[in-house]
């Protein structure tokens, strides 16, 4: 089963590097950003469907998306100086409770 959550990170890391360079890309006026958008979504989607060998879809989704939305609001942060209130903070505090509860409680996280 460690092999389904491998897969599943490896896809998350190429989902924030590809919304990344979506924001660096200027909305796709900039060559190189476009390119690694493109090459970094398509390996995201091809590590995520491999992880759903292992993991339901649902799950797998919930996992991706979520942990997804946190680590790029931490870029967004942190390299586009973007500003997060309140309201988004405990958002994504939720969220990582949320996966929290799927990880430690669901019997459906696995087949």
């Amino acid at each position: 089963m460690p092999v389904a959550y491998f897969y599943l990170v490896v896809a998350v890391i190429l989902e924030t590097i590809g919304t990344s360079a979506l924001q660096a890309s200027a909305q796709f006026s900039k060559l190189w950003p476009s390119v690694i958008v493109v090459i970094a979504y398509g390996a995201a989607f091809f590590f995520l469907a491999l992880c759903l060998k292992y993991i339901p879809v649902g799950i797998a989704y919930a996992l991706w998306s979520g942990l997804g939305i946190v680590f790029i609001s931490v870029i967004g942060v942190l390299v586009f100086g973007q500003k997060l209130d309140f309201a988004a903070v405990a958002g994504m505090i939720l969220i990582l409770v949320g996966i929290g509860v799927i990880h430690l409680f669901s019997s459906a996280s696995s087949h």
